[in-house]
């Protein structure tokens, strides 16, 4: 019988030129964009600043899925905090001082929002994002392999004032769902018995995980490469337009959506389509020691010093620090010396010798002033998206947002409602 046929359109179809999308940045929100939007059908092009090998902030990360971090970063107690730990300059948290508009007023948005009725009003979106973005990991695990490991993830107390705030935070999560449990320091023992803790007790966070960030990047690219998507590196983007980017090098570029994922550099990116994106750069070091005197099975916060600690195969990633400080990249190696002085402090078995000589690696985290993502179109340019602004969460949110993003450009019910990410709410 002679008729119409009828084609399926689905993940897979060859797609049109007006199918294409433009993506701005390419570290782990750009690349789990490129990857989801990949595999949806459409054509894809990511446009990223640094060489193929650049030092984007994902790469070197602590690697940690964090279902656990249902709090946003402006809560209560964290101003009070801060302001103490600015006379130490082995502090975890910094902020520089200097003259910029720009600083002040997200130093003003940040203390404003830094309430109960804030957090109170984050946990639930954060914990649905967390959860959401875990099952993804999961499901991105049996397509290529990197490293993911579910053990679980302790927060370690050193005095037991922090361990009771942290219990009171565990009660919390038990009321959102997560799996929580309080421990003593026999309990830690039982839990990671490869390596000795000095601590008065800790949390373990049973469905946070960890990952080698490096061969997940990796893996995002080459699924979205395989898929059709485009990369071309050193390439600055002058000016966005409302499904156009124009290149420092004169080029013009179109797609039927722009998606800006630069991280850190997202507000100078914004002002090119007259939109203003509060936002700073929170700088965080890490170093990788090959093969450490103590290596943990379980990935680690050390609550007191923030400082991140995750087995990475046979090696070993020491992570911390906040430093907020503009796009300013340099090396303080005072703030070096207090992340590996709390980690020796903790796991005995690491010794300072062991950090000699090794890379200080350092990354800029996108901090919004609420503690929240940018995500969702830009008002007035529905054809722009803005995807940033994820602070420490980037590694751990970031399948979570590729889809979201998939599902804006697709014309898809978003799986979790966005109204509290809108681009234009400061």
């Amino acid at each position: 019988m002679k008729g119409k046929v009828k084609v399926k359109v689905g993940p897979g179809r060859v797609p049109r030129v007006n199918d294409r999308v433009l993506i701005v940045g390419g570290g782990v929100i750009g690349l789990s964009c490129a990857y989801f939007l990949a595999r949806e059908g459409r054509k894809v092009v990511v446009l990223e600043r640094e060489a193929a090998d650049g030092n984007n902030c994902s790469r070197e990360n602590a690697g940690m899925i964090v279902p656990s971090h249902f709090t946003p970063l402006a809560a209560p107690g964290v101003v009070m905090q801060g302001l103490k730990w600015l006379l130490n300059p082995e502090s975890p948290f910094y902020v520089r001082p200097r003259l910029s508009l720009d600083l002040a007023r997200w130093g003003l948005a940040f203390m404003l929002h830094s309430n109960a009725r804030h957090v109170a009003a984050s946990v639930n979106l954060l914990r649905d994002l967390q959860l959401a973005s875990r099952d993804l990991f999961g499901e991105l695990a049996k397509e290529f392999d990197f490293g993911l490991q579910k053990r679980g993830l302790l927060m370690l107390c050193e005095t037991c004032k922090l361990l009771e705030e942290e219990a009171e935070l565990a009660e919390r999560g038990r009321e959102l769902g997560l799996r929580v449990e309080v421990c003593d320091p026999e309990r830690l023992q039982e839990l990671d018995p490869a390596v000795e803790m000095r601590v008065r007790g800790g949390i373990w966070y049973e469905q946070d995980c960890h990952l080698e960030p490096g061969r997940f990047l990796e893996g995002l690219k080459a699924g979205a490469e395989k898929r059709g998507a485009q990369f071309r590196y050193q390439c600055e983007v002058d000016e966005i337009g409302d499904g156009t980017v124009r290149l420092q090098s004169g080029e013009e570029l179109a797609g039927s959506h722009i998606v800006v994922a630069g991280g850190a550099w997202t507000p100078a990116l914004a002002r090119s389509f007259k939109l203003r994106v509060p936002m700073q750069g929170g700088k965080g070091y890490s170093m990788t020691l090959p093969r450490p005197g103590a290596l943990p099975n379980l990935c680690s916060l050390l609550g007191e010093a923030r400082v991140a600690i995750t087995p990475m195969g046979e090696a070993l990633r020491v992570a911390g620090t906040m430093e907020i400080c503009g796009n300013d990249l340099s090396v303080k190696e005072r703030r070096v010396q207090g992340i590996i002085k709390a980690a020796c402090r903790v796991f005995p078995g690491l010794t300072p010798g062991e950090f000699a000589g090794v890379k200080r690696w350092v990354g800029l985290r996108p901090c919004s002033p609420d503690g929240l993502p940018y995500l969702g179109p830009v008002p007035g340019r529905e054809r722009v998206i803005v995807a940033s602004g994820h602070a420490m969460l980037g590694l751990s949110l970031g399948p979570v947002t590729g889809k979201l993003v998939t599902e804006i450009v697709t014309g898809a019910r978003p799986l979790i409602p966005l109204d509290q990410l809108v681009v234009g709410r400061f």
